[in-house]
């Protein structure tokens, strides 16, 4: 996960909220897909609802760090 919110710390307010609506988008399609076929790995979910966490909480980050200044 490490390597992963490096990746995101560099990108811009706007792509990481367009990261995080496609990861929503993505989160609502395996909810609905787990219903009528249910995946080996049940652990997709998870990881997205994780990486979406660390996407808010890094746009939320860098929009005080602007206010501040």
């Amino acid at each position: 996960m490490r390597k992963i919110t490096k990746e995101i710390i560099n990108k811009s307010i706007e792509d990481l909220t367009k990261e995080a609506l496609s990861i929503r988008q993505d989160t609502a399609k395996k909810l609905i897909e787990r219903k009528v076929k249910p995946e080996k790995n049940s652990n997709t979910i998870k990881i997205l609802k994780k990486r979406l966490a660390v996407l808010l909480t890094i746009v939320r980050q860098k929009e005080l760090t602007k206010e501040s200044e």
